[in-house]
């Protein structure tokens, strides 16, 4: 594809580039895991834009070299301000290794999907790397590996509860959720010449000091301290009780400021801000990105992530839901910042001009497509709310889940005659559309909406999570029941039926989670065989920081309630509850046949593979290993 920019829109990433400029120094240079894509979808393209746009002279260096002589960290020398580091837009662990812990071959932020250009643990790795090197510049972390490692965490790949990631990397501050704010507010002190050590009391940012020095002074924050990594270190339950308050204190909008003693340090985690306005959203998303990869890796291959994304309009950020296994609550905030409907537009318009667009949006949607302007009814009340999830157990009474100005929206984009189809590819909160869930909405809002989404942007696959069938599962899951997603499908098929139309759902299931057994795996399979679906699309629960399902997989006791709560964990376990997705294959089918018969779960059975159910129980009927477990006292 020709392109109509030349070099310099993007912004520099080498010597060359930087001195086509007429710069001869830089104020920041900015290190990325990812190849750099000049795209509102990709954080390091945001911050760099940001940068810019204050009217700092910025490069960013993607992919560094970590394994030779270290020339891509030298190349372009000291920054006037400080170093900027982030691992990507993706965690690299979970980037490089599946739930099984096995290494992944490919990597989709790289050019040609290429694995090995970056390392584990990225974020630490680049910094230690700057600090030996210009041990007197500031480095800056951010992104969302520093981000959920901001505070004493359990990480899955190394099995151990590692501290802060300050502590380990040695960088001076992080910035932890969407760095536009505490970015814009660091940038402004420094050109006024206000020290960098001096910058300690900006919101969303931490950083460490000296365990016996007073504390920088607030008057308008409370102080929260945590208990101690070598508490936490020593005690499972200490651990757990310390992220009931991490994750009401992320989640809140006048939230206190948390400290936590490490060795003879100190860590400073300050409130996060005020949820951006619409005016804010415009701001970052309306900045002159190309909304293309750098011309550097033409000859390298496609980025698998861009090609993604390429089409694509994100029109929110934040998600209400508080899923105990997600982390988008904990780096983007529970509370929706939305995008004016004319920016979005103005997004869409810049789309179809793109030498190769076809007339299809691929996704008008956001982190859950259908919480766009979707706030609290009286403002009051969520400004004293402490609830992780605004929609678990029931969805509260002050939200409004008015999905009038997202159905005007895609009315909008379908009026585009440049447009021939937007597609909603983003997952669909589907519990908010059932009214006997969502109680206080208006039905004929709900009805059109789900009307306009599948007459008119489902690509012939309508993505949802209900995530499993088990009510006591979906409970620690933050999830609603499973009688929802039959309601759902209900009027998904009503409304198929109603416009002769031949979409499909397609549900997501986790299998492994917190609380969930080897039953509730097969009554999962059973169930949903029993609706039609043979599934496809599932995943072993992952442990990932900063989620309430990864801090019961490891300390075995659920934050809120300090109740133990047993958690799949070895090898063997992960495989067979995962095997039950895939009942419908014939080599899990012996298997199957052998473990629900032992356990005597002959409704089971009979449902799954009625060719193949027997109803004895005798010893002769069950398999070696199962009678070795059930001697033990194992499930």
């Amino acid at each position: 594809m020709k392109s109509k920019y030349s070099l310099t829109d993007w912004l520099p990433t080498t010597k060359k580039e930087v001195e086509l400029r007429g710069w001869d120094n830089l104020d920041i240079i900015l290190f990325s895991g990812d190849a750099y894509v000049d795209h509102p979808a990709f954080g390091s393209a945001v911050i760099g834009r940001i940068i810019e746009s204050m009217g700092l002279k910025i490069a960013i260096i993607p992919q560094p070299n970590w394994k030779d002589d270290l020339r891509d960290f030298k190349k372009l020398g000291k920054p006037n301000l400080f170093f900027g580091v982030t691992a990507g837009c993706m965690d690299p662990m979970v980037n490089h290794y599946t739930a099984a812990k096995r290494r992944r071959s490919d990597d989709a932020y790289t050019p040609g999907g290429l694995a090995g250009f970056r390392p584990d643990y990225a974020t630490t790795v680049y910094t230690k790397i700057l600090k030996e090197l210009f041990p007197d510049v500031p480095v800056v972390i951010g992104g969302i590996e520093a981000s959920l490692r901001r505070v004493t965490h359990y990480d899955y790949w190394s099995n151990e509860l590692k501290p802060s990631i300050l502590f380990d990397s040695g960088a001076d501050m992080l910035v932890y959720g969407m760095g536009e704010q505490p970015l814009r507010e660091i940038i402004t002190l420094l050109m006024k010449g206000v020290p960098f050590d001096s910058l300690k009391t900006i919101n969303q940012t931490a950083f460490l000091m000296d365990k016996n020095d007073a504390l920088p002074k607030n008057k308008q924050w409370k102080d929260l301290e945590l208990a101690s990594h070598e508490n936490c270190l020593k005690d499972k339950k200490t651990y757990a009780s310390n992220f009931k308050h991490i994750e009401q204190e992320s989640n809140k909008l006048n939230a206190d400021r948390l400290t936590q003693n490490i060795g003879d340090k100190k860590l400073i985690i300050n409130p996060p801000y005020y949820t951006m306005t619409e005016e804010e959203m415009d701001t970052s998303f309306d900045l002159p990105y190309t909304r293309l990869p750098h011309p550097k890796y033409e000859k390298r291959g496609a980025i698998p992530a861009f090609e993604m994304i390429k089409f694509s309009i994100n029109m929110h950020r934040g998600c209400f839901g508080g899923c105990s296994f997600c982390t988008i609550s904990a780096h983007q905030g529970k509370f929706i910042a939305s995008r004016s409907k004319e920016s979005i537009l103005k997004e869409v318009e810049k789309v179809t001009e793109m030498p190769d667009f076809k007339g299809y949006i691929s996704d008008l949607g956001g982190p859950s497509a259908n919480m766009y302007r979707m706030k609290g009814k009286v403002q009051e009340i969520c400004d004293r709310c402490v609830s992780p999830s605004c929609i678990s157990p029931s969805i509260c009474h002050n939200l409004d889940t008015s999905h009038q100005p997202l159905t005007e929206i895609y009315k909008a984009v379908d009026e585009n005659p440049k447009v021939k189809k937007a597609f909603i590819g983003s997952g669909i909160r589907y519990d908010m559309l059932v009214p006997e869930f969502n109680k206080n909405a208006d039905k004929k809002d709900l009805e059109e909406y789900t009307e306009q989404v599948i007459k008119n942007h489902v690509s012939g696959r309508l993505k949802v999570a209900p995530e499993h069938t088990s009510d006591d599962v979906l409970k620690i899951m933050r999830k609603p029941s499973f009688k929802n997603f039959h309601l759902f499908k209900n009027t998904f098929d009503r409304i198929n039926k109603k416009f002769n139309l031949n979409q499909q759902l397609i549900p997501y299931f986790i299998s492994s989670h917190p609380a969930c057994e080897l039953k509730d795996m097969a009554n999962l399979a059973a169930e949903t065989k029993d609706m039609g679906f043979q599934l496809e699309q599932v995943n072993d629960f992952t442990p990932t920081p900063m989620t309430v399902a990864t801090v019961i997989y490891y300390s075995g006791y659920h934050p809120y309630t300090l109740k133990p709560i047993k958690t799949p964990k070895t090898e063997k376990e992960k495989k067979d509850q995962n095997r039950f997705f895939f009942w419908y294959k014939k080599e899990n089918q012996g298997w199957i046949k052998n473990v629900l018969s032992s356990r005597g779960e002959n409704d089971l059975l009979r449902k799954l593979l009625p060719n193949q159910h027997t109803f004895a129980n005798s010893k002769k009927n069950v398999p070696h290993h199962a009678k070795h477990k059930r001697k033990h006292g194992k499930n």
